[in-house]
């Protein structure tokens, strides 16, 4: 089983939406998609006339903000997906974190309703998930969570994925709108690791958003305490394409 998070980029990028749906059609049986939009989201939020702010790159979510959040992730967001899929004949199921089996817990009272995933200490042996692959649909997953009460989260998409990778022990793929790392020349980075990444950085090499990504997949090898892949949408046909980012 494979987890791909999906970049919000992409959302903007139909042609990269099409092709990646293409190349799911002979692998979507196990396979689990992880979504944000926070660009989408925050188009909500100031067409309602809200302000909206980030700490440490955190999106504020105040509970008066969330019915737009959820709107965006978990509806328009998840449902421009599911038209994607429909539209190459796959069969997608829109969810949110809650039907994975993960529970959610508020992160800190001055983030609002920014949820942290809580991972099952036991892998689900059934449930939603496995029923749904079983009956050959995708799960196409809003990182939209619940906590035990019924409070919804706002869940970072790079976490929301590890936490449903861990979960399902998965190898986690992120797609991003660019091929791969590249070197200071302009050539795909083949492999990546702490050392590399640290001696990359401090020269320039990797920076701005390249730089949130690749140290967004070093935290998610860590926590999985397995290789990740950082990529474009050739990666669900090229398992070796990209670039493997390890401890």
């Amino acid at each position: 089983m494979k987890v791909v998070k999906l970049g919000g980029s992409l959302l903007e990028q139909p042609e990269a939406l099409k092709a990646m749906f293409q190349s799911l059609k002979q692998t979507y049986d196990k396979t689990l998609l992880v979504h944000g939009g926070g660009a989408l989201v925050q188009q909500w939020l100031a067409t309602a006339g809200l302000h909206s702010e980030k700490q440490d790159g955190i999106r504020v979510s105040p509970e008066q903000h969330m019915p737009y959040i959820v709107g965006g992730l978990a509806g328009a967001a998840n449902k421009t997906l599911m038209k994607y899929a429909i539209a190459q004949g796959i069969k997608p199921m829109g969810i949110t974190l809650y039907e994975t089996g993960i529970s959610c817990v508020q992160r800190s009272e001055t983030l609002g309703q920014v949820g942290v995933c809580e991972i099952p200490e036991v892998m689900p042996a059934v449930g939603l998930i496995s029923d749904l692959l079983a009956h050959g649909y995708l799960p196409v997953i809003s990182s939209i969570g619940f906590g035990e009460n019924g409070d919804w989260f706002n869940v970072n998409a790079d976490d929301a994925a590890v936490a449903v990778a861990a979960t399902y022990n998965a190898e986690l793929l992120f797609l991003t709108d660019v091929e791969a790392v590249l070197d200071g020349g302009g050539k795909p980075l083949s492999h990546l690791n702490s050392d590399t990444i640290h001696e990359l950085t401090q020269t320039g090499v990797i920076k701005d958003g390249m730089l949130v990504k690749v140290r967004g997949a070093l935290e998610a090898a860590k926590r999985l305490r397995r290789c990740v892949r950082i990529g474009s949408w050739n990666l669900m046909n090229n398992p070796f394409s990209g670039t493997q980012i390890s401890e």
